[in-house]
């Protein structure tokens, strides 16, 4: 049972097919979280990505809908932005209260799992939690085959919506290379291009859940490889998709702009923004949104970030990884192919990137650096840390301030350190930031030993 318990995660359920995610499971999952759907209104849209074994997944999770009484409408093959979208429509006058996007994102291709939303929102967190252990304890509960479904078009619906949305860039002449890493993105973004009369090429467009030409993570640099190779040509820019298309990559033939980055580009188009960053975002954005808008520092994970832009009626949040979420002109969910559109409109309105870029302090940071623990251990690190800090030793550096939303965020003269417990595997994730390569190396270096006498004192 522990096995079971450990797909139920901070930000949505996730585990390897058949191992861990099988029938007997996903019918329950279907089932239980059913009890939620028809209290929302019964009525829960299915769409899936590439993987083989997705489609097999919507038909144990219709079966244990079907059980609970709900009404399932199917999307069929869809990129998860399509799935969200879906909540915000009514087909043939059936609306859904809730949604359930069934993908591995960015894991490898034996990975499976679902994204969740009920009445608009991310469920996530504790109601996960208490629904892997309401399965837990009815695992020998037995659901029947029932595949009883209603067909829905979202994919072309999400097409004709983003084309008349962006009907503006007919025109735009700039040629750009994108990688869909044989993921989802494929399914939708084609089409909207080429309506739009884009001169892009287009990289791994076919859906494979296989992913026969590198993983679908575009987070990590070897994946960007083959794109980077297209930009080397005539291409200007380059956007790459992660597995099923909620999280982007952006390059230019000078830069790798991570999402903290571009925030920045897309706030200073809007007048007097409230942005959203997570704690791993650079000083550097926090700063230059402030000088005309408002920046507030949230939780790491796309299901906060999503509950904080509804909160606080955000015009937009973002996080490094590239999951950007527009609530400006949009429903307020990460969307890599409308981060896209939104680009291109920043571009063709005269916006000069590597310039921008250019421009930014200079800051000298580190990727995520992680240190393995455990599940168990990981929290009671934290707590040790930040205990250590109140008192730290007499050759640490100096501390201005500590942020402790998630982890801690060491605010030094010259930069940052932060140390956070993952909410999906058994590390810690550190990041580190100054405007002094030095003082880098120091600040990784100072709170790692501290994380070393932390370990030390459990």
């Amino acid at each position: 049972m522990s096995d079971i318990k450990s797909i139920f995660r901070e930000y949505d359920i996730r585990g390897i097919y058949e191992s861990e995610l099988n029938e007997k499971v996903t019918k329950l999952i279907g089932y239980f979280l059913g009890y939620h759907v028809k209290k929302a209104g019964g009525v829960v849209a299915l769409g899936y990505d590439a993987r083989s074994h997705s489609p097999l997944l919507c038909d144990y999770l219709t079966s244990g809908f079907n059980k609970a009484g709900c009404t399932v409408l199917n999307m069929g093959l869809v990129a998860t932005p399509v799935n969200y979208f879906a909540n915000f429509q009514e087909f043939d006058g059936s609306s859904s209260n809730a949604s359930v996007m069934i993908t591995g994102s960015h894991n490898p291709s034996e990975y499976n799992g679902f994204k969740i939303t009920i009445n608009k929102k991310p469920f996530f967190g504790e109601d996960i939690y208490a629904l892997g252990d309401t399965i837990v304890e009815n695992i020998d509960f037995a659901i029947e085959n029932n595949t009883t479904s209603k067909a829905i078009d979202a994919k072309n619906r999400y097409i004709d919506f983003l084309v008349k949305e962006f009907a503006h860039l007919k025109g735009f002449t700039d040629k750009f290379v994108i990688d869909c890493g044989n993921g989802v993105a494929g399914t939708v973004c084609l089409d909207i291009f080429d309506r739009l009369g884009f001169d892009y090429k287009g990289l791994f467009v076919e859906p494979d859940g296989n992913f026969p030409n590198h993983h679908p993570d575009p987070t990590v640099e070897k994946n960007l490889i083959d794109i980077k190779r297209e930009l080397e040509g005539d291409f200007k820019y380059g956007f790459a998709y992660d597995g099923d298309a909620d999280r982007i990559a952006f390059l230019t033939k000078k830069h790798n702009v991570k999402g903290d980055i571009m925030a920045i580009l897309f706030s200073q188009a809007m007048k007097n923004p409230v942005v959203i960053g997570e704690v791993k975002c650079s000083q550097v954005m926090y700063d230059a949104i402030n000088s005309y808008g408002t920046a507030v520092m949230y939780k790491t994970g796309h299901s906060n970030l999503k509950v904080k832009i509804a909160e606080l009626n955000a015009d937009f949040a973002a996080e490094v990884s590239g999951h950007l979420f527009f609530n400006d002109r949009y429903f307020g969910y990460d969307d890599a192919i409308y981060a896209t559109l939104r680009m291109i409109e920043l571009i063709q309105n005269g916006l000069n990137v590597d310039e921008r870029i250019d421009a930014l302090p200079e800051v000298f940071s580190t990727e995520e650096i992680k240190v393995q623990t455990t599940d168990t251990e990981k929290f009671l690190l934290i707590d040790k840390l930040k205990e250590l800090l109140k008192n730290p030793p007499a050759d640490f550096p100096h501390i201005k301030d500590i942020i402790d939303i998630d982890g801690v965020r060491v605010n030094f003269d010259e930069g940052w350190g932060l140390v956070r417990a993952s909410n999906t595997t058994p590390v810690l994730v550190t990041r580190f930031e100054s405007t002094s390569r030095e003082r880098v190396n120091e600040y990784e270096e100072k709170l790692n030993a501290l994380i070393a006498k932390a370990k030390e004192q459990l």
